[in-house]
């Protein structure tokens, strides 16, 4: 997994204004449409789709044919549409994959907002606008079109009916999913959320679209649902049994990589909110409500796994004995959980040294509650079971307290290496609203800094003397989309 995006967190969504796009020489909306070896259904998909957003879309829109290594007569389809419809353009990638096709034109592409649907146009388009809307008005990161929705209306089979289902619920049960459709061809997202989601997805197949959701669902990014008319192509080519085994392979490697923490999900962080005093409010520590709501859930299931433990060793051993060893493991396994879950603390760095100070905390509470049983003891002797147990959850209580406080204040402060005391240990420093990032989220990753000393920052890309002045840059020769060399070339 490639873990190379920027620090600062995501800045706050804003409204895309419709002239915006206009002003700025680069579309509002990039849909881009992957093919492969599609030379009959290319031309007829593509002059709808233009059709359609020209008659209803209100603002400044492109389409971009993306043919991933095809071997027939598309290059030369897509090529011709180029040139004859305006606000299309077409690219060809020497290697096949349709996520290797969406993240290569993505990650280079201008328009704020980004888009894909298949070639053949599945998804009824009236779907289309209400779909990029909440990303326009910036109500949210990402939006699906969802065949599984209620009101949705789908045309399909039987056996695609249950392995789309079959699937989803793989999902759920396994990766804690809770969008509804993971392959649905009909999918947008903001372009600077793109520039920091994109390295993180690993596959180049047809596992990308679970891959991008699943992440971006776990960073705490918002996903809109759409549902969708839906008809089934009886012409395609998607091989069920090979996809569905890679996606299974998939599934299992970011469900490993979720497991460990080895993805940086806190590069997505969003501000709370898009009005600046909700990140100005003086005086209130951030996340004291989520945080105490998580340290008690956690805290509760620690007791009862403590009582158990307890109540497990008391049959061979004395309850000083019993009472250390069930404090230990369940410490250790509270320290863990609080540093994920309660303090959103995430990856391997500094777990040894947190698990180090949550036993210094746990040799505290260990006073506390051994100190309660030799008093216990001194008072009445011989105290029956029940008593000892009325004894350690009131001691636990009262080590619970101290526990948050020293987690909060020592173990996981709220701060980083600038002195910012707002934000849990590994989560990116909050930045004001009128602050300047050291890279801006929606700078692409192409940016002024890497380019040749001797071309000005604000100098265009130079392009070939027969394209129009306005016509979007064409993507490097060679780009770098997933750790590996992919030659790419113009084909308009």
């Amino acid at each position: 997994m490639r873990t190379d995006t920027p620090w600062s967190t995501l800045p706050a969504r804003d409204h895309l204004l419709a002239g915006a796009g206009d002003a700025a020489g680069a579309p509002v909306l990039d849909v881009v449409v992957p093919v492969y070896n599609e030379e009959k259904d290319l031309e007829p998909c593509v002059l709808r789709l233009h059709d359609h957003l020209a008659r209803t879309f209100p603002y400044a829109f492109r389409i971009t044919v993306a043919d991933n290594a095809s071997t027939d007569r598309t290059p030369e389809v897509a090529q011709r549409l180029a040139r004859t419809l305006p606000g299309v353009r077409s690219y060809r990638l020497e290697e096949k994959g349709r996520g290797r096709a969406l993240r290569t034109v993505w990650s280079h592409s201008d328009a704020p907002v980004l888009a894909y649907m298949d070639v053949d146009l599945s998804t009824d388009l009236n779907a289309l606008l209400p779909l990029v809307a909440p990303l326009i008005s910036g109500h949210s990161d990402l939006a699906i079109g969802s065949r599984l929705a209620r009101s949705s209306r789908v045309v399909r089979g039987t056996k695609r009916e249950f392995i789309s289902r079959a699937y989803n619920i793989i999902l759920r049960s396994s990766l804690a999913a809770r969008f509804s459709d993971a392959q649905c061809g009909f999918k947008a997202i903001r372009g600077e959320v793109a520039q920091r989601l994109l390295p993180m997805v690993e596959d180049t197949g047809w596992f990308f679209d679970t891959e991008l959701l699943v992440l971006a669902e776990r960073a705490g990014l918002r996903i809109h649902e759409v549902p969708v008319d839906w008809v089934d192509d009886p012409d395609s080519t998607v091989h069920i049994v090979r996809t569905a085994t890679e996606d299974l392979k998939g599934v299992w490697r970011v469900g490993r990589a979720l497991a460990v923490g080895a993805l940086p999900l806190d590069r997505l962080a969003r501000p709370f909110g898009d009005d600046p005093r909700d990140r100005g409010i003086g005086g209130v520590p951030r996340g004291l409500a989520r945080q105490l709501v998580g340290f008690c859930a956690v805290g509760a299931l620690s007791t009862l796994v403590y009582l158990v433990l307890y109540s497990l060793f008391r049959q061979g051993v004395g309850p000083q004995i019993a009472n250390g060893g069930a404090l230990l493991v369940s410490a250790v396994a509270n320290t863990a959980a609080n540093r994920r879950l309660t303090f959103g603390v995430r990856g391997r760095g500094g777990a040894v040294r947190h698990q180090a100070q949550g036993l210094v905390v746990f040799a505290i509470g260990l006073v506390l509650t051994s100190g309660s049983l030799a008093a216990l003891g001194a008072a009445s002797g011989s105290p029956s079971h029940g008593t000892e147990l009325a004894v350690l959850i009131a001691a636990n209580l009262a080590a619970t307290v101290l526990r948050f406080l020293l987690f909060r204040a020592w173990v996981f402060p709220d701060r980083d290496r600038s002195g910012d005391a707002s934000r849990p240990v590994g989560a990116p420093a909050h930045r004001p609203v009128d602050a300047p990032a050291s890279r801006p989220a929606d700078r692409p990753v192409d940016d002024p800094a890497s380019r040749p000393a001797d071309r000005p920052v604000d100098a265009p890309a130079s392009r070939p003397a027969d394209r129009p002045v306005d016509a979007p840059a064409p993507l490097p020769a060679a780009v770098t989309a997933d750790d590996t060399h992919h030659e790419l070339r113009n084909v308009r």
